[in-house]
């Protein structure tokens, strides 16, 4: 079952309110997805870190091969100054 991307970003700014989001549809299935991500919680986290965040904020949507998120590439960085 696929994911849209209002659902995961409405996710990722529950986790980071101050968030900034765009979602694109890679392959305009609804299960293939890049977010780009603009938040204050990035400041002075490596990009790993940044990441562990933004897919700490999905709740286990994308474990196991049953997860309802296939793919999420992910662009994250904090606000310019």
């Amino acid at each position: 079952m696929a994911m849209n991307g209002t659902d995961i970003a409405d996710m990722i700014r529950e986790a980071l309110p101050d968030a900034e989001v765009e979602m694109i549809d890679l392959a305009g299935d609804n299960n293939h997805w890049k977010a780009i991500i603009v938040s204050s919680a990035f400041e002075g986290l490596s990009r790993l870190r940044q990441h562990q965040l933004v897919y700490g904020a999905l709740k286990g949507k994308m474990d196991g091969a049953e997860g309802e998120l296939h793919a999420l590439a992910l662009e994250t960085r904090a606000p310019d100054p």
